[in-house]
């Protein structure tokens, strides 16, 4: 039995009418225990403060699907009827239909259990968007005895009915920077009797794009962007300090050390070069997410049967912090077709509905298969 589409829409709309903000997400939880207890879909009992664990089937063999629930401090211009009705916050990556689909895989499981091979675990997380929700519930001990582990994420820039993944490195270290640049203040007019933080600033914000450019390989994707910046706070005068940072992102783990040691040498160089001090911290967020090969391949043979155009997935540079499950067992994560005209993060955000009930069926065949695979391999005789 296929997922009720209206149903899976409207649900959608009410979590998208209603978002909260990363670690906030209360009300959130409770509609989708709600929603998920209607169906006698039985709920686990983890030691956490949002965020909903539900569970379809019994025996040892066991898959998870993973939402994650919480939205964006973004003022919404979508225009849509259903818009947020919490000024200043939106679901503009996502999420909220992200939550529809898994809702939908846990009716079609749930109609099938009796059939199940298995248990599918379904985790609606938490936290996402600051990269501390998956932490949280895997130190809550969601993943125990999970076998392999399934997430997506929507995709605006592919159309409807396209399904994308890759095996290996998928998206990208994600780790936040903040330079705090000392300097001397003085009067603007007598700049020479102080220590221009700006002017220190400014060179090493120079000398940082072109580290990219110059100390690593141009095979290796590293980006490293300045996103803020502040210092001073009138016309006449040199401020003693500036304040700047951004964001760096790689696909590999001995890049992104590297990349850290060079950027605190260049910062601290430039710095004393020009009688100034400057410290840098490093606040390093998800790590590269690598997906299974072998469930890379399974999860596209499924997508291919149930009707969807199945591509290679290029590499992204944003963060995801499903890369904290697939440290701890294997898994894959996949890109679904949302064809909206604004992207991820955009306040015009507007995904393609029609998505939701493929994706939704599309999880419940993959957990299926997942778990009649896993029980196969379990059971192949050994090799002498």
């Amino acid at each position: 039995m296929k997922p009720n589409e209206s149903q899976l829409i409207a649900w959608r709309r009410e979590l998208h009418t209603w978002p909260e903000l990363s670690g906030k997400e209360f009300a959130t939880t409770a509609r989708l225990r709600e929603w998920l207890q209607s169906a006698g879909i039985r709920l686990l009992d983890f030691p956490l403060e949002s965020g909903v664990v539900a569970e379809i089937g019994s025996g040892e063999t066991r898959v998870a699907l993973r939402a994650d629930i919480d939205a964006l401090p973004i003022h919404e211009a979508s225009g849509v009827s259903f818009h947020s009705r919490h000024p200043g916050v939106m679901h503009a990556c996502g999420h909220d239909l992200h939550s529809a689909v898994m809702l939908g895989a846990a009716l079609e499981l749930k109609a099938q259990e009796a059939q199940l091979k298995g248990c599918v675990r379904i985790l609606f997380q938490p936290a996402e968007e600051i990269g501390r929700g998956a932490k949280q519930f895997i130190k809550a001990g969601v993943l125990e005895d999970v076998q392999a582990i399934f997430g997506m994420h929507n995709e605006p820039g592919l159309p409807t009915g396209t399904f994308a993944t890759r095996g290996g490195a998928f998206y990208a270290n994600a780790d936040k920077f903040i330079i705090h640049v000392n300097g001397k203040g003085a009067h603007a007019a007598h700049p020479e009797q102080g220590v221009d933080a700006i002017v220190v600033a400014s060179q090493i914000i120079q000398a940082l794009q072109t580290l990219t450019s110059r100390s690593f390989n141009a095979l290796d994707s590293v980006v490293l962007s300045i996103t803020r910046i502040d210092g001073g706070k009138t016309w006449n005068v040199l401020p003693s300090g500036v304040e700047f940072g951004g964001t760096a992102r790689t696909h590999d783990l001995q890049v992104r050390a590297e990349l850290e040691q060079r950027l605190r040498q260049l910062v601290e160089s430039i710095a004393l070069a020009h009688g100034a001090d400057a410290t840098l911290r490093w606040h390093p967020g998800p790590p590269v997410l690598i997906n299974d090969p072998d469930w890379a391949r399974f999860s596209s043979e499924i997508a291919a049967q149930v009707g969807y155009h199945v591509q290679t997935a290029d590499l992204h540079l944003l963060g995801e912090d499903f890369a904290y499950y697939l440290q701890k067992i294997p898994g894959v994560f996949v890109s679904i077709g949302s064809a909206s005209d604004f992207g991820l993060h955009h306040a015009a955000f507007t995904p393609d509905e029609a998505s939701i009930a493929p994706a939704a069926h599309y999880f419940a065949q993959l957990a299926q298969q997942a778990l009649q695979h896993l029980n196969a391999r379990c059971c192949e005789p050994l090799l002498n």
